[in-house]
C-alpha cells in the first residue's frame, strides 16, 4: 500500500467516479451522499444540487466538506479530500448541467436527464439546482496496487 503520487490523484479525482460527500450537521451525525461530481487538475471540485435539498442548506451553513472518491475493483485505490466552499450559486443548464449529466450517463443518457430537470423546474421553480464550487485543501490518498 502506498499514497499516490501528485499527478496520479490529480489524474484520479478527474476520473469519472462516484464521490462521497460528507457535511457535518451538528444536530445529526454527518450527511454522508453520493454525489456526481466534476474536477479539472489543479482547479476547483464542482457538484450540483437541488436548492431546497439538505446538502445545499449544511454547505451554505457549514462551508466545510469531506469527499472520498475510490475504484470499486481490485486492486483498490481512493482518494479523498477535505476543502472549503468558495461559493454557491445558481447552476446553469449547458455550463454546469449538462456536461456532468453527459459525464455520467453519456451524450443521450445525459441530454434525457437535462430534459427532465427543465420539465421538474417548468413544473416547481423551487426544484432549481446550486452549483457548490469545493476548493481541495487536504488529501489522502492510497493505492493498493503498489
Amino acid at each position: 500500500m502506498a499514497q499516490m503520487t501528485h499527478e496520479e490523484r490529480e489524474a484520479f479525482l478527474a476520473d469519472v467516479h462516484v464521490g462521497v460527500l460528507s457535511i457535518a450537521d451538528q444536530n445529526r451525525g454527518p450527511l454522508t451522499v453520493p454525489v456526481w461530481y466534476a474536477y479539472t487538475p489543479g482547479s476547483e471540485l464542482h457538484i450540483c444540487t437541488a436548492q431546497r435539498s439538505r446538502k445545499a442548506k449544511l454547505l451554505a451553513s457549514i462551508n466545510r466538506v469531506s469527499l472520498c472518491v475510490q475504484d470499486e475493483t481490485l486492486p483498490y485505490r481512493y482518494v479523498s479530500i477535505e476543502g472549503s466552499v468558495v461559493a454557491i450559486e445558481p447552476a446553469d443548464v449547458e455550463r454546469d448541467l449538462r456536461p456532468l449529466a453527459r459525464r455520467y450517463l453519456g451524450e443521450a443518457g445525459g441530454d434525457q436527464w437535462v430534459e427532465g430537470y427543465i420539465e421538474r423546474v417548468r413544473q416547481d421553480s423551487g426544484a432549481a439546482e446550486s452549483l457548490i464550487r469545493i476548493r481541495p485543501e487536504r488529501w489522502l490518498t492510497v493505492d493498493y496496487s503498489r
